[in-house]
């Protein structure tokens, strides 16, 4: 059914309705904010999400007992009401999210998506962000559809017919857009030193940020690279445009650029719009260890919060504050360390922007160890390259503490000789 307005489209939900919302730049805005004016009729609502963009007002603190909220992964628009207690966090791995929604163990009646216009056979694109919204459109009893015609057509497992959707309303407006910033010289730095370890013919996993993007501008004369990841951005096109990023020799999905969503500014949306050279897949087989550790050569970048000095890696929250998720790390740092010739990397500034050293004797009390000392490997700040794989803990807190700031060395080597009684 073709609706007038977004009022009327999510007029189908009802009181003890569980409803995913469409992940990143594709979230419905028109639809959420419906939504959302309807509170007074609504009790009983279980919301899921992982990161969106733009306004989440059914986070507010007068909605509190209309809408339970559940982020899979806290973006900024959710991370004060979550560390606030008035919306929750669900810990869990990407690439068990759609397998969760398929199982009920997240249970989905309705799904809140943003999608392309339809071409001439009704076949609307989920577009930008595939992930774990395709489950929740496979299980829900409900689709509500914003069709927008500037969202982009994608080829992969996003692809619905118009005649599943149970109303949808034609709103035309812009993505969110998300422009990269020129690395500080401490994250270029760790872009070069990241740049040395990758070999041509490697596929790659990057996220967004800072980072990712100072390791791909340092890739410019590399040959024959490929990519597999969860998301990528604008960062990935400069290398695709030169012919470095050409997936020659991925084992899987040659010649194809697999992710799951996408993040960035128009210019990539217009990138991928009917590219066959980009795939958007679901994230259970994107991220599944079985499929990465196929992909010889295979390179995982990933971030970190903070570090201690056996290797744990914290990633999700600052102590006990709540501060994104687990996402696709373990996912990638363990079939890139099972890849023929992977390397998976945790990437990071030595200091805080306030000073304070991210590499630490000890974790804070309540910080979230999302990557455990057993599967790092590679660290990178901007003071070196370390490989912690196969060394003991008084090695590996030598190691790390060699790539920590000088102005925290002398305190983590008495912290570490302390603790293991040598150095």
């Amino acid at each position: 059914m073709k609706c007038s307005s977004a009022h009327e489209a999510v007029s189908v939900i009802k009181s003890g309705h569980n409803i995913f919302i469409h992940t990143a730049a594709a979230a419905p805005i028109p639809l959420i904010e419906a939504l959302t004016a309807r509170a007074d009729e609504l009790s009983n609502i279980s919301i899921y999400h992982m990161h969106t963009e733009g306004p989440a007002p059914y986070t507010e603190a007068e909605y509190v007992g209309t809408f339970e909220v559940n982020s899979l992964f806290i973006g900024a628009n959710c991370r004060s009401s979550v560390n606030e207690g008035r919306t929750s966090f669900i810990p869990s791995f990407l690439s068990e999210i759609p397998v969760m929604i398929r199982q009920g163990v997240i249970p989905v009646d309705v799904a809140l998506i943003q999608v392309s216009s339809p071409d001439r056979h009704g076949y609307c694109s989920l577009g930008i962000s595939v992930d774990a919204t395709k489950a929740a459109v496979d299980v829900a009893q409900f689709t509500i559809a914003q069709v927008n015609p500037r969202m982009p057509r994608t080829h992969g497992d996003g692809l619905i017919h118009i005649s599943k959707f149970s109303v949808f309303v034609e709103i035309e407006n812009e993505l969110p857009e998300l422009s990269l910033h020129n690395p500080t010289p401490e994250e270029q730095k760790i872009g070069e030193f990241i740049s040395t370890l990758i070999e041509d013919g490697s596929t790659l996993q990057t996220g967004i940020g800072a980072i990712p993007n100072a390791v791909l501008s340092c890739l410019g004369n590399h040959k024959d690279l490929g990519i597999h990841t969860e998301m990528f951005s604008d960062g990935v096109l400069q290398l695709v445009e030169k012919g470095v990023v050409n997936n020659k020799f991925k084992t899987k999905h040659k010649d194809v650029i697999v992710s799951s969503f996408l993040l960035g500014t128009r210019r990539l949306y217009d990138f991928v719009d009917d590219n066959p050279m980009v795939r958007m897949l679901d994230v259970a087989y994107v991220n599944d260890s079985r499929i990465i550790r196929q992909l010889p050569k295979m390179i995982s970048i990933n971030s970190a919060i903070e570090l201690d000095l056996t290797g744990q890696v914290c990633s999700d929250s600052i102590g006990t504050r709540m501060y994104s998720g687990v996402g696709g790390q373990m996912d990638f740092i363990r079939g890139a360390s099972l890849s023929k010739g992977g390397k998976p990397m945790i990437a990071l500034t030595s200091i805080t922007r306030h000073g304070e050293s991210k590499i630490a004797a000890i974790l804070k009390p309540g910080a979230g160890v999302v990557t455990t000392r057993a599967h790092v490997q590679y660290v990178v700040t901007e003071y070196g390259i370390v490989n912690l794989y196969g060394k003991n803990l008084h090695q590996r807190a030598k190691l790390l503490i060699s790539i920590a700031h000088p102005n925290h060395r002398e305190a983590l080597e008495r912290a570490a000789f302390e603790r293991f009684k040598r150095l």
